[in-house]
């Protein structure tokens, strides 16, 4: 880098780089084009570099230049790719052909050169692609965001290029995505016809489920093993006995051998239990950390600092921990780094933690002196991060769904795999004690006595601990509805383990000889208290605000919203009714007012139960308050694009709704059309996310045309707004079932005369006014404010619904079709029916919009004009241009005339399967033309980040019509 540090351009080229631009990166390393090139190297540093690579140190670049200058000169083979390496260089190379931003990711067990194959590739690429690393901080998005724009746009106009982005935290790429997009529009960049970015996802994984990523695994294939033979020969030439401690490279050319790794693990057979030299206790902490968090290390200085009180003069570390030495390597990241220590592989850490276990030094006894000795005074952030993944880091684990052969299910471990492992190998209260030694340690933390009290209530039932170590967590964190949790769930748990019909018969037995026949007043105590902790947590999910909110500074910021405080309330509800009735059946007619408990005192037994009386009278609306929440949650959003909920929340839903409302109507309730709503609460279809569920529910044709009766009835009642629309609602949704039920005329004219609608109506209203109005013909002007209205619904969104769904992906409800007036309205399930018909894979998966491939769906659906502009779609009708959301963003990259199928979220219209128009021509130049200082129109009085917009039936006939086909 004789003149400076330079980027390649994307026609080929090259520019050289000013010391502002270099240092204006800092959560980014950047590998230039022209990395290393004209520059002298040390001998020495080459070597000791190479040397420190094979023994297990991660790569760095100069890992690479030192091989690609040997294969040049003719005295080194070339740097051995792994299997994947081209597969992974092809996809890269395809996602260039792509607008916008792309992701490739590689899943790779550790140890198994994942990151050293994805560093290759960028190597490789460095004078295709801008190519970096992430190293800063994966909580800080929008910087990354900005840092990235920055280096796609270093250099003039022209030679501007795709960054090539490697980073290990797969949750972070739909979020830094969103926001490199809204930094690009913030900065009006013209991105020209290059893709911005391809986000390179190395994850670790314990178990790699084969899928169309890049998949690498601890085993070499025939090829594999002929090239690290190879290298073997040449580094035995080069290096002679020093390669016999190239650790990090003969597991591989071992294949990862066990037997291997136990051979050069021996030295560790020979520790004793007592009087351990702190050598040992060294080795053991770096063999545990490792073992346990990949990627983990210690700082020399702290390995040096442990030493301090020994008299062993200057010794140098690695004199001074033989005699394991030679499977320890010290490293440094970056000429500003503190030099790091760590074990040579994770096989080896593994495999020396297992046998300290087995000489009696438990991976308990070295997590608690690893705390005791390291975690005190000031402890390095790097350490606490790192104790913190051992002690608390849940892994998911991946599992076949039974009932269906492609979809994996996640599901989270109960613990870290440490913990996993001391319960497994030693008992449960060695794992609450490195638990308890950790809390007291690290006194702020909350993580740890959470982790504490699950390990209390979940394994050793003892609970007056768990309640007290779960009361401490939330102590440390009094803001956070996650910490808050778990004081609710093991008060759940306490009171579940009471219910005989949950119980094997061995827990049965141990229950009956306890607490089978508690009372209900110890029962109500019990579920007072779960109630209580789930109430305030659901309060503290509330006060929390995602991090990109307007907030006061100080709030607590979740990207997600936590609705476990909601659902443990209906799981404790669940519990409490089958404890209560399965002792006496009275309590049916009392826990859903059909009496009042004052009145059966005597027959209940218990005289002084009157002081759970405002408990009693809070549980059937609170519990049909919730019931309400998770039929709009689960209605209108999911968790991805990909993703459902798990099915246990439905259900467990729906059965205490049963229990409490479904079946017992109030004995109070004395209003004339009460007899109405409480059918349509047994058909679960009292509100509108009730009735847009219709297709996810087995009803019969006569419950369709009842539902749809009662709500003309109530409508006809009470002359209420609401009635009108979900009477509309259900004969659209009758309409889709393929039943012939026409709804009276005046329906539609009443809701005519409602409109303009008022501001502060629920989005349901408005999304069946657009749904209504919408003009079939794009020519057409539409009689309303079709912008006005999609502003209203924003705003409506804003207030109903943002906070509960953020993170959460909109599903689509309905489409326009080609046909008229209700019978145009098309909902999703029936697009999904017709799918089915044809056999299509994956048919709710949205992220991929393949379902509007098929004929069947073009048939029914109508495509609307628009334009791609600034970064923004917008639907034209009539002469007017309406700003509309696109399911798929980097379909927003090209700047052009374009038509969509439109569908309607519960925020609003968003645009499918977008495409060029046909009967326009897009030269490559004229892409993504943005002209200077023009300014987007604000067309939302409430800005929303919020994206995107997923249920079965196939087709009767060509007129739309078909016939119907969650642990907490």
């Amino acid at each position: 880098m004789a003149n400076g540090p330079a980027l390649s351009t994307a026609k080929g080229g090259e520019i050289y780089l000013g010391s502002e631009i270099v240092n204006s990166f800092s959560l980014l390393d950047v590998l230039y084009a022209n990395q290393f090139e004209g520059v002298s190297l040390d001998p020495k540093l080459s070597e000791q570099t190479e040397e420190n690579f094979y023994r297990g140190a991660p790569p760095d670049w100069l890992n690479f230049h030192i091989s690609e200058q040997a294969e040049y000169r003719g005295i080194g083979t070339p740097f051995i790719k792994r299997d994947g390496y081209d597969t992974l260089e092809q996809q890269i190379r395809q996602r260039r052909k792509r607008p916008g931003i792309s992701t490739v990711k590689l899943f790779h067990q550790s140890g198994c050169g994942g990151t050293t194959l994805a560093m290759q590739v960028l190597w490789d690429l460095q004078k295709t692609f801008r190519c970096a690393v992430l190293t800063g901080s994966t909580l800080d998005i929008p910087n990354v965001a900005k840092e990235v724009v920055h280096l796609f746009t270093a250099g003039s106009r022209g030679h501007q290029n795709t960054v090539l982005l490697l980073l290990n935290d797969e949750h972070i790429l739909e979020k830094l995505r969103d926001s490199i997009m809204k930094t690009i529009a913030e900065q009006k960049v013209d991105v020209g016809v290059w893709p911005v970015a391809i986000l390179l996802s190395c994850v670790r994984k314990d178990e790699v489920v084969q899928s169309d990523h890049v998949a690498l695994q601890r085993a070499l294939s025939d090829t594999e093993r002929q090239k690290f033979n190879e290298k073997k020969k040449e580094l035995s030439r080069r290096y002679s006995d020093k390669c016999t401690q190239f650790y990090g490279f003969n597991i591989m050319q071992t294949n990862f051998s066990p037997a291997y790794v136990q051979q050069v693990c021996t030295v560790f057979s020979e520790v004793k239990k007592r009087n351990r030299p702190k050598k040992t206790q060294l080795a053991a902490f770096l063999s545990l950390l490792n073992a346990y968090v990949p990627g983990s290390y210690l700082l020399e200085s702290q390995c040096l600092d442990f030493f301090k009180h020994d008299d062993h003069g200057d010794l140098s570390l690695e004199e001074r921990m033989q005699p394991f030495s030679h499977l320890i390597v010290t490293f440094q990241q970056d000429e500003t780094s503190e030099r790091r220590v760590r074990m040579a592989h994770s096989m080896i850490a593994k495999q020396c933690t297992e046998l300290m276990a087995e000489a009696g030094v438990n991976r308990s006894d070295t997590a608690r002196n690893l705390l005791t000795c390291l975690c005190r005074d000031k402890v390095p952030q790097c350490l606490l991060d790192f104790v913190n993944d051992m002690l608390t880091k849940r892994e998911m684990k991946k599992e076949k769904n039974p009932n269906s052969s492609t979809e994996i299910k996640d599901e989270q471990e109960r613990f870290s795999r440490l913990i996993l492992d001391i319960q497994k190998k030693e008992d449960n209260v060695q794992s609450a004690s490195v638990l308890k030694v950790a809390s007291k340690k690290m006194d702020t933390n909350p993580f740890f006595p959470q982790a504490l009290a699950r390990v209390y209530y979940i394994e050793l039932k003892e609970y007056n601990k768990a309640e007290m170590w779960a009361k401490e967590a939330k102590k440390r964190n009094p803001q956070s509805s996650f910490v808050a949790d778990t004081l609710g769930q093991l008060h759940k748990n306490h009171l579940n383990y009471l219910n005989p019909l949950n119980k094997t018969s061995k827990e049965q037995g141990n229950v009956k000889s306890k607490k089978l026949h508690a009372k209900p007043r110890e029962i109500l105590q019990l579920a007072t208290k779960a109630i209580e902790a789930f109430k305030h947590e659901e309060q503290l999910a509330e006060n929390e605000r995602e991090s990109d909110m307007k907030g006061d500074g100080a709030t607590k910021v979740s990207n997600i919203f936590n609705s476990r405080g909601q659902f443990g309330y209906v799981q404790v509800c669940n519990v409490l009714f089958d404890l209560l009735v399965h002792q006496n059946e009275t309590w049916r007619k009392v826990l859903t007012k059909n009496v009042s408990m004052s009145s059966v005192l005597e027959s209940l037994g218990d005289n002084k139960l009157d002081r759970f009386n405002d408990l009693i009278n809070s549980l059937r609306d609170e519990v049909e308050r919730k019931c309400d929440f998770f039929d709009k949650y689960l209605t209108y959003s999911k968790p991805d694009m990909k993703k459902y909920d798990v099915p246990y929340i439905s259900k467990d839903t729906s059965d205490c709704y049963t229990k409490y409302v479904r079946d017992s109507p109030p004995r109070h309730v004395k209003e004339e059309c009460a007899p109405y709503i409480q059918k349509l609460k047994q058909s679960l279809a009292e509100t509108s996310a009730g009735i847009l569920s219709y297709l996810d529910r087995e009803y019969t044709e006569a419950e369709l045309k009842e539902i749809t009766t009662l709500w003309e009835k109530i409508y006809s009642s009470k002359d209420s707004l609401t009635a009108l629309v979900n009477y509309i609602l259900a004969h659209i949704m009758l309409i889709n079932t393929g039943l012939d039920f026409p709804p009276k005329h005046s329906c539609l004219t009443a809701f005519r005369h409602k409109m303009p609608l008022n501001p502060k109506e629920a989005p349901e209203l408005y999304m069946l006014a657009l749904l209504l109005y919408w003009p079939t013909d794009s020519e057409d002007k539409c009689v309303f404010d079709l912008t006005e209205l999609v502003q209203h619904m924003h705003c409506s969104y804003e207030h109903a619904y943002k906070k509960y769904f953020r993170s959460r992906y909109l599903r689509p409800l309905f489409f326009i079709g080609k046909g008229q007036s209700l019978k145009r309205i098309v909902h999703r399930k029936v697009l999904e029916g017709w799918a089915n018909k044809e056999a299509i894979q994956d048919k709710s998966n949205w992220s991929d919009e393949k379902i509007f491939q098929e004929p069947v769906i073009q048939e029914h659906l109508l495509r609307v004009e628009g334009v791609v502009r600034n970064y923004s779609l917008y639907a034209t009708v009539g002469g007017t241009q309406i700003e509309v959301d696109a399911n798929l963003q980097n379909s927003l990259w090209k700047q052009r005339q374009v038509s969509f199928y439109l569908g309607f979220t519960i925020r609003g219209p968003v645009a499918f399967s977008i495409q060029t128009k046909t009967t326009e021509k897009v030269e490559m130049s004229e892409m993504d033309v943005s002209k200077p200082g023009e300014v987007k129109p604000n067309l939302s009085a409430c800005p929303d980040t919020t994206k995107g917009s997923s249920g079965m039936l196939t087709p009767s006939g060509n007129d739309g019509s078909a016939m119907k086909q969650d642990s907490t």
